[in-house]
């Protein structure tokens, strides 16, 4: 007997979950996290491409990883035709590629499924799709889910936002692209609903008597809005849904660009374009260990010789040449987090090199983030508009995803629909939750 599951395949963060006998029934598939309900949205495949997701993935990163030793060999990468006039030849081009690396981390992984021209990334001597990369990560949250059932798992709903894409074409590409790997994985029968939507039938299960309900859905890489009609099996409605390429993620960028990137020598350094293009790229943690070549080594040290603020360059470098870029990003998003509860927080990093230590508080978030606020006013009253509701024809509105807990956009329901309307679920379980009930219907 093969059994249906909803799973959420989140930017941040995942989960399965099963519906039986009235009730959901949210799995523990990550046992190594604070909620073993919860999974980190991250893969680590190792040299040998050994894969791993969750805290398994970080944990192995780390083991393998942070202050580490490092070869680079001289490794021919191609050739380069060169053309002008009469003049015709060929050129080798050569990488330095670091023949120690054990493995390599990703994230966002549901985020390159929207990204447009983004084909795949090479890891060692393997090329992986973004599909390819999706697969992984779901074959192995099939695994663990039919492991704690003692059953094989054929259907699926799986969880989709709103808009993957703005451009129609694109949208249809990643929700394609999501079905593929998810029959890769092995799942047989698989469908689909918007996460708002999802949310909004987990938040059904409470009410006794039919109301107008605003979804706000807004996780770690879209905000997502649904405008239902909810309470009554058989008029239940969908009068509007919409959303924005806006989340949790760019306030976490947010945060590094306005705030951090003094301590790695911004505004100290000028005139060094190659140093510049080092401190521009803290922000993309992904990015950083791909930077650690012999050159820009040099590039650095040379520098610190000459004084150019040597305490921050050496903060870089360590950032760069320790792998300490994923655990800097995580204390940033610590941070963030701690802010939806207090005045202020410390983002802090200690290693050989490094002793970041900055004092952070809500009222400098919010002017980081402003800029981000009128967009999400916007997308909320046009999708009501589309529902052809006015905001005090609402009864409820239902916060779900983490970012949804920041005070600034909380304030924000509260002054379209009043305090009394504005209601919080379960930020990281009411979707997957609401997909489990929908895969048993």
């Amino acid at each position: 007997m093969s059994v249906k599951v909803g799973i959420d395949f989140g930017t941040s963060n995942s989960g399965v979950a099963l519906y039986k006998d009235g009730q959901v029934r949210l799995l523990p598939i990550d046992r190594q996290n604070v909620l073993p309900e919860v999974v980190k949205t991250v893969l680590y495949i190792t040299r040998e491409y050994q894969p791993y997701i969750g805290q398994e993935a970080i944990a192995q990163y780390y083991r393998h990883n942070v202050n580490r030793q490092r070869r680079y060999v001289r490794q021919w990468a191609g050739e380069i035709d060169f053309v002008g006039g009469e003049l015709e030849y060929v050129r080798d081009v050569y990488v330095y590629v670091d023949e120690l690396k054990p493995g390599r981390l990703m994230q966002y992984l549901k985020t390159a499924l929207r990204k447009d021209g983004y084909k795949g990334t090479r890891i060692f001597e393997r090329f992986y799709t973004p599909g390819q990369l999706v697969e992984t990560y779901l074959g192995l949250l099939k695994q663990r889910a039919e492991q704690l059932l003692g059953e094989p798992i054929d259907a699926v709903t799986l969880g989709r936002p709103v808009h993957f894409s703005a451009n129609p074409a694109g949208d249809l590409q990643a929700e394609h692209t999501l079905r593929t790997a998810a029959e890769a994985a092995g799942f047989r029968n698989i469908t689909f609903e918007f996460e708002p939507v999802a949310a909004a039938l987990d938040y059904e299960q409470s009410l006794s008597a039919p109301q107008n309900v605003v979804i706000f859905d807004f996780g770690g890489g879209t905000l997502d809005v649904a405008v239902m009609r909810l309470g009554d099996p058989h008029g239940r409605q969908v009068f509007a849904s919409g959303g924005v390429d806006i989340a949790g993620s760019d306030f976490d960028r947010a945060i590094i660009e306005k705030r951090m990137l003094a301590h790695f020598g911004l505004g100290r350094v000028s005139h060094q374009p190659e140093i510049l293009e080092l401190i521009q790229s803290v922000p993309d943690w992904m990015a950083l260990p791909e930077l650690a070549t012999p050159q820009n080594r040099n590039i650095l040290d040379k520098a610190i010789r000459a004084g150019l603020a040597p305490v921050r360059l050496k903060a870089l470098q360590g950032l760069i040449y320790n792998d300490l870029a994923f655990t800097f990003y995580n204390r940033v998003e610590a941070a963030k987090i701690a802010l939806s509860n207090e005045g202020a927080a410390v983002i802090s990093l200690d290693d050989n090199q490094i002793a970041v230590w900055e004092l952070y508080t809500r009222t400098q978030f919010e002017t980081d983030i402003q800029e981000y606020l009128a967009r999400v006013e916007q997308v909320l009253l046009e999708t009501l508009s589309a529902a052809g509701l006015e905001p005090g024809a609402i009864d409820a509105v239902v916060k779900t995803g983490g970012s949804s807990n920041i005070p600034l956009f909380s304030e924000l329901l509260t002054r379209l629909f009043g305090a009394h309307k504005v209601k919080s679920s379960n930020a990281f379980s009411s979707v997957v939750a609401g997909l489990a009930i929908k895969a048993a219907r």
